[in-house]
């Protein structure tokens, strides 16, 4: 698992950041099923994903999400001229947005034992909103960053983002031992709600929420809490599947459409790029699955044959806040993480991976190291 040229590129922090208004998934089945009294066959529709997608809990940046259905704007009703337009909802994403990017940023900085002036790439990423100039440039500002850091924007690639962001990440570092690059996924699914009783609106309003998260990569120096280190990895664009997973921007926000065809898809292509990824090297013991949907969880977990301490990070996640798209990966593995660090676990190797738009999977092995390990590693390394 150990990158011999360059064994030290690691996580060295990670931070988090939810919006204020919490999502509990019984109301919402309890607001939808008001605004749709007179639709019973979208109403059974609903309460069977509703109760089946894993999910308990969510949170929005939207307090009218929240209100009751016949005043919800974003649930389904008789008319449009209430409707949030796509301009509206870019405007509650460019001031939400940032707030939740500067937390989560900060709390990355903080947890890396590292400042802003020591940063010298910025990567954002976000497929649920733009604007210009963008918040990499009110990061860069609000947090003191050299005006001169390279910036990285990755925008609209869905929820695979995430992870691309850190194998772009581990390359660049990779090239430039010194670099310390700032990543920041910031999501607001939830804006993109459609008050519309179809089966595709209603999917997908029944497993996202909005968040943020952040991490920082770099040459890891020190060790004092547990590292995830990163190895080997790569990405792929799954054939003749371009058509099961697409977002576009419409008048009323972005329009989602997800087949339900997806996890037979990834129990199809997968198993080979695992297979290439890890080149011959025992299955890995941790898994970081990036939970887009319980029956993406499920079928990592049958053809993969993890055991269901394996996915509990995954599903833990899911159940708790949604499906985050981007910035899912990093709330999987800061609980990770966490959970490694309370057990005093020894180091172990693991495979994280995330899906999004095309079919697209990103793969990456990671090894986490206990606090002790890092020196000796280093020592092995200049003497080897």
């Amino acid at each position: 698992m150990i990158d011999t040229m360059s064994p030290n590129i690691s996580i060295l922090g990670i931070g988090t950041a939810l919006p204020s208004y919490r999502i509990e998934q019984d109301e919402v089945l309890d607001k939808l099923e008001e605004a749709l009294q007179d639709s019973p066959n979208a109403v059974r529709w609903a309460r069977r994903i509703f109760k089946q997608c894993g999910v308990a809990t969510r949170y929005t940046c939207e307090p009218n999400l929240i209100a009751q259905g016949s005043r919800s704007r974003y649930l389904p009703s008789e008319g449009l001229d209430d409707i949030p337009s796509t301009a509206e909802r870019m405007g509650i994403y460019k001031r939400e947005s940032v707030l939740l990017a500067l937390q989560a940023a900060k709390d990355a900085l903080l947890d890396s034992e590292l400042d802003g002036s020591q940063i010298t790439h910025l990567i954002t990423v976000s497929c649920t909103g733009q604007f210009l100039p963008g918040i990499d440039a009110v990061l860069v500002k609000e947090m003191d960053l050299s005006p001169r850091v390279q910036r990285i924007p990755l925008t609209f690639q869905g929820c695979a983002a995430g992870l691309k962001a850190i194998q772009l990440a581990r390359t660049l570092v990779k090239g430039q031992s010194t670099a310390r690059i700032l990543i920041v996924c910031v999501e607001l699914c939830t804006l993109h709600f459609q008050p519309s009783s179809d089966r595709e609106a209603l999917f997908g309003a029944s497993f996202f929420g909005d968040g943020a998260s952040a991490c920082v990569i770099g040459n890891a120096e020190k060790n004092s809490k547990g590292l995830f280190q990163l190895g080997d990895g790569h990405s792929v664009l799954m054939p003749d599947c371009s058509e099961e997973m697409i977002w576009e921007v419409g008048n009323y926000g972005f329009d989602l459409y997800l087949s339900t065809n997806i996890p037979k898809l990834l129990g199809c292509y997968l198993t080979s790029e695992l297979e290439a990824l890890l080149d011959g090297e025992e299955a890995p013991s941790l898994w970081a699955i990036h939970p887009g949907g319980r029956g993406i969880v499920d079928i990592v977990q049958q053809m993969c044959e993890l055991s269901d301490d394996q996915v509990q990070y995954s599903r833990s996640i899911l159940h708790d806040y949604g499906n985050l798209s981007s910035a899912t990966i990093m709330f999987v593995l800061k609980a990770m993480r966490e959970d490694l660090v309370s057990r005093k676990a020894e180091s172990s190797s693991g495979v994280a991976i995330a899906f999004g738009p095309g079919l697209t999977a990103e793969l990456l092995k990671f090894t986490y190291l206990p606090s002790a390990i890092l020196q000796e590693r280093i020592i092995d390394h200049v003497h080897s």
